[in-house]
């Protein structure tokens, strides 16, 4: 087996990271043209995007049993061509019921790279002996931001949904290659169950880590709609607040490691999700566009460093194994980011969008408040 610890293997990790950021943020944009073209309200288009979580939940919850079968390689290779395929199929798909049924495939695609990349990450910091997770993270968030803006652009040179969707196709394919010789053919065997229940500690690192990543994935689906729908940005420019979330979050995360080291776990959760909770404050309050993304920005910088502090306290908790709580806040936390706003859909239905994002603040709020629970010794 390749050397874990080596150049090679920390880009594939990185590269993998990339993919699945920029595959995820190449939908945001897209979001407004599909509802458009098919005519659906918020509801509905909530409905749809539940498929595209059931879809990524199912493939999480398999994904685990093969990486320990089949090791990650593989399953990182089929989830990161699986996106490029299907992408350009969101573009074109011309009835609900079929955009529910290709949502569904582009969800078992992500979700299947997403943890096994994380498994591949668990993999290879283990074997650096040094912390290399939030850089990792930080390259999802760098993908986040260079998909959301690739597609934006190429919207506004009017290239259209089905030729922006293949161009970046194309990209993810490119890297994928790259990656593909310097992944690590198997993956450590995991002893025991390959699934349980969180319980205990753990239960409450998968519930806030479910609220962080319900946060960046209604920023995801529903913050273009939002400005949009308050008059703010016009229908082309909506990914733009998405671009503002991804490059604070990639900011954040890049320095978060020096940021954990000088304040603590404790500080960077309380003061992590007070600046996200002033966020949706200052986006939902807004008069003009350049206030939006202010909110927008402070959102992406006070979340970006609660998730590696929630996954460095799995690895100190004894309440289960390490690597069974490592794996269930993973999948706790992405059906957060993939089912959560497909809820929101109802209560923007029943309510208004601004609703929505302001119980996604109070939300926040847990965080802040479980703080000293989570880090206590």
């Amino acid at each position: 087996m390749t050397s874990a610890d080596r150049p090679a293997t920390r880009l594939a990790t990185r590269l993998s990271f990339l993919v699945a950021g920029f595959g995820i943020a190449c939908w945001a944009p897209l979001v407004p043209f599909a509802k458009e073209r098919l005519a659906v309200d918020d509801a509905i288009l909530g409905l749809l995007l539940l498929s595209l979580g059931i879809g990524s939940v199912v493939a999480m919850l398999a994904t685990g049993i093969l990486s320990a079968r089949y090791g990650s390689k593989p399953i990182i290779i089929a989830g990161g061509v699986g996106l490029a395929v299907v992408l350009p199929l969101l573009a074109i798909v011309g009835s609900p019921v079929t955009l529910a049924l290709v949502l569904l495939a582009f969800g078992a695609a992500l979700g299947s790279i997403d943890v096994a990349m994380n498994i591949h990450a668990v993999e290879v910091e283990r074997a650096a002996g040094q912390p290399l997770m939030s850089g990792f993270h930080a390259l999802f968030s760098i993908g986040g931001f260079a998909g959301s803006a690739v597609m934006t652009t190429l919207l506004s040179f009017h290239l259209g949904p089905l030729m922006s969707t293949l161009i970046c196709s194309v990209l993810m394919l490119i890297a994928m290659g790259l990656a593909w010789p310097r992944l690590l053919r198997s993956a450590q065997a995991q002893e025991g169950p390959l699934f349980v229940l969180p319980h205990g500690i753990v239960l409450l690192l998968a519930l806030l880590a479910a609220i962080t990543f319900l946060v960046e994935g209604a920023i995801l689906d529903w913050g273009a709609l939002l400005v949009i729908g308050a008059g703010l940005v016009g229908e082309a420019q909506g990914g733009i607040g998405y671009i503002v979330f991804s490059i604070a979050m990639t900011a954040g995360r890049l320095g978060g490691d020096a940021v954990v080291a000088r304040v603590g776990d404790r500080a960077t959760l309380v003061w992590g999700s007070l600046i996200a909770v002033a966020g949706f404050a200052v986006l939902l309050l807004a008069p003009v566009a350049a206030v939006a993304m202010a909110g927008f920005l402070l959102i992406g910088l006070g979340a970006s460093n609660l998730v590696p502090v929630l996954f460095r306290r799995s690895a100190t908790q004894t309440a289960m194994p390490v690597g069974l709580a490592v794996a269930a806040i993973t999948t706790a936390g992405y059906a957060g980011i993939l089912v959560g706003p497909a809820g929101i859909g109802f209560i923007a239905h029943a309510g208004g969008l601004p609703l929505a994002f302001w119980m996604l603040a109070a939300l926040m709020c847990l965080v802040t408040l479980s703080a000293r629970t989570v880090t206590a010794k």
